[in-house]
């Protein structure tokens, strides 16, 4: 019989393969240009593995190597064996040397641009750090500062990237800018709440809806102690993103190659084949992990209750305002929190696990993707000495079920729709 973690795993990796870029990106590639250059520009968890895929597409059909060239940008350890493109590592979530000379030389390559040419811009979650381009009067240290405050401060990925678009050469449409007069494609796979062009990899083709004013009004929502210079540019209205009557949007078209929606349908079908009733509460739930947590917990004690043989799915980014001097990152807090929820409780386990391979942690391809969970965790943590309300107090969920041997760490996946939480209520 199936254990309920082997349920949940394999429901895991169907939502993961549903996203994966050799199965939605095919059907979306254009034309190749019938003079010019193909210039394929790729950023993102994901960059690696849709280039790899968009590079083969071209090539295998006979696309001469030499009328191909482009720049992939991945997190370090997303990179994939490319023919002709580039492929670079950079950091991630904090961005590093390697991305802001990866940055300089995408824009150098957009500049080169001609109206024969098709610049092909393959976008997925993680482009916002891997693509580090400062405004003027901003450096690498400053960028990195500003992101380690908005990652602490439990703001949102949409509110974190209307501020990094306004300090950024590269992000919210200014990409498009150093494009024209190409014809510009742009194809994404989504990890954000409601799959805002404009919000993933914060647009670097798209009109940009946010202003400077609604940048620093976050950082004045967040208290955040940021440098001078960074004060400054967020006040200079030379850093005001392109709207949608630049120029610079005249030729350009954007496609989702794959949205959180998509894999939690599989994940959906998945489970109504196992004869379990659905309840599926969204691919946008939002909020701090602890709260969301509890919620469900609630949700799912009730379909015990009623004795329902049922599982919860649901996705979304969550938040953790940083509080203790632990490591691990929302789904792995989402996990703890539900832990001391359900503790004693049998017949409920859950997943949660980010779809990219990777939750928060300290920017390595190794690190976890979530955690398992069910009504025994919070009494096997005990009896290895550690205290799950200690550890959720201090942010420390990696440490807590590392010791337990409940991490899930499949390792990159080379694709990101987001969060994937499944809760499993059943007889036994």
């Amino acid at each position: 019989m199936t254990s309920h973690r082997e349920f949940l795993e394999r429901l895991f990796q169907t939502a993961i393969a549903a996203a994966h870029p050799r199965r939605c990106l095919p059907p979306l590639l254009p034309e190749a240009p019938a003079n010019g250059r193909l210039i394929l520009l790729a950023a993102g968890k994901a960059a690696g593995s849709m280039a790899e895929v968009a590079e083969a597409h071209y090539l295998d059909r006979g696309f001469s190597s030499d009328r191909l060239t482009g720049i992939a940008v991945a997190r370090h350890g997303y990179g994939r064996p490319l023919r002709v493109v580039e492929m670079i590592e950079a950091g991630h979530p904090v961005p590093d040397q390697a991305g802001l000379d990866a940055a300089a030389r995408t824009l150098t390559l957009a500049d080169s641009a001609t109206k024969d040419d098709l610049v092909l811009v393959l976008m997925s979650g993680g482009a916002s750090a891997n693509w580090i381009a400062p405004a003027a009067g901003l450096s690498l240290e400053s960028k990195q500062a500003v992101t380690r405050a908005l990652l602490r401060s439990g703001a949102s990925i949409g509110e974190i990237n209307t501020v990094r678009k306004h300090l950024s050469r590269i992000k919210g449409g200014r990409l498009a800018r150093h494009a024209y007069p190409a014809k510009l494609v742009t194809i994404g796979i989504s990890d954000v709440p409601g799959d805002d062009p404009a919000v993933i990899g914060s647009g670097p083709t798209v009109p940009d809806p946010s202003t400077l004013a609604d940048a620093r009004a976050i950082v004045a929502r967040y208290r955040l102690d940021l440098p001078d210079a960074v004060v400054a540019a967020l006040n200079d209205p030379a850093n005001e993103s392109p709207k949608p009557d630049d120029i610079a949007f005249r030729h350009t078209q954007y496609h989702m190659a794959a949205r959180p929606l998509d894999a939690f349908k599989a994940a959906e079908a998945a489970v109504r084949a196992s004869g379990r009733d659905c309840i599926f509460l969204g691919d946008r739930i939002e909020g701090e992990a602890r709260d969301v947590a509890a919620e469900q917990a609630r949700l799912a004690r009730e379909l015990k209750a009623a004795n329902k043989r049922a599982v919860i799915l649901s996705g979304g980014e969550l938040t953790v305002t940083i509080r203790g001097n632990g490591r691990g990152g929302p789904n792995q807090e989402f996990a703890l929190a539900l832990a001391t929820e359900l503790d004693g409780i049998s017949g409920i386990a859950a997943l949660a696990g980010d779809t990219d391979g990777t939750d928060g942690g300290a920017g390595s391809a190794d690190d976890p993707a979530g955690a398992y969970v069910d009504g025994q965790t919070a009494t096997r943590a005990r009896a290895a000495g550690f205290d799950p309300a200690g550890c959720l107090a201090d942010n420390n969920s990696t440490a807590f079920f590392a010791g337990i041997g409940d991490l899930i760490s499949p390792g990159p996946t080379f694709t990101n729709v987001n969060d994937f939480r499944a809760i499993m209520v059943d007889e036994r």
